[in-house]
């Protein structure tokens, strides 16, 4: 089951430039939390603190706290590749591996975690995970093919397939659909629908109707001004959100008339 995410007052940072400022956030298990607002106000800033990413960039760092069931995730004990494997990533553009096939793709988070796994025990995960993407009756013909020959839509659920094979709690989606057209979209939306009952599900979208169709909950950032960190201006179930939000900026710009 999905596991919930608690954020305490983070700051986060590139140097010493402060580029989202004081985010406190409860994320629901099991539910789907949408990220929206206009470009550059630390949305897809504040996904990727929630599974260590950030702090890849050199130089960057945060304050604060992100709790996973409790656990704060930056505690000194905490092994970032630990944190990753707990939480997924799921990126804008699909990357299934170049050099490996569909069923290579798959397995290859399980195997950086694993080593070793006996082939049977592998050929359970491969179907497991490409069904739980909504894949398999396309693809289990040709598991031996490479992964980068499929279409941007099966890709992109290739790629989930793979984050959910290591058996994470939370998946985090940083615009998964803003590369593909909209069947493909349409079949990845499906799919977060139907992941949600057994993972918690944090969606970076532009799309306003996406995030109308998918979220549970959404969380709206902006920015005072551009060089102005970003900020968590509003939060709320999500039919709030788009029917009455209780916020001016909010309604300003899910109803279009922003900036």
């Amino acid at each position: 089951m999905g596991q919930r995410i608690d954020v305490n007052h983070l700051n986060i940072y590139y140097g010493s430039f402060l580029a989202v400022e004081d985010v406190n956030l409860n994320i629901q298990a099991n539910k789907v939390t949408a990220f929206i607002g206009p470009s550059g106000c630390g949305k897809s800033t504040v996904l990727r603190t929630l599974d260590r990413m950030h702090e890849i960039t050199p130089g960057a760092h945060c304050t604060g706290e992100v709790l996973l069931e409790g656990q704060n995730l930056y505690a000194s004990d905490v092994d970032p590749v630990a944190v990753r494997r707990d939480v997924g990533m799921v990126f804008q553009r699909p990357n299934p591996f170049p050099t490996m096939s569909i069923r290579e793709n798959v397995l290859a988070g399980a195997r950086l975690n694993n080593r070793h796994i006996a082939k049977s025990d592998a050929d359970d995960l491969v179907e497991w995970a490409l069904r739980g993407a909504n894949l398999w009756n396309e693809v289990k013909d040709r598991l031996d093919n490479p992964g980068i020959g499929l279409s941007g839509g099966q890709q992109q659920r290739l790629c989930i397939a793979r984050a959910v094979a290591v058996h994470p709690q939370v998946l985090l989606m940083d615009e998964p659909c803003s590369a593909l057209d909209p069947i493909s979209t349409l079949a990845v939306e499906d799919l977060i629908n139907e992941l949600k009952h057994e993972y918690t599900i944090v969606i970076v979208t532009h799309n306003m109707q996406q995030a109308a169709r998918i979220a549970d909950y959404t969380a709206f950032f902006n920015l005072k001004a551009v060089g102005q960190p970003g900020h968590l201006e509003y939060f709320a179930d999500t039919t709030t959100m788009f029917n009455n939000p209780q916020n001016e900026e909010a309604e300003r710009y899910v109803s279009g008339r922003f900036g």
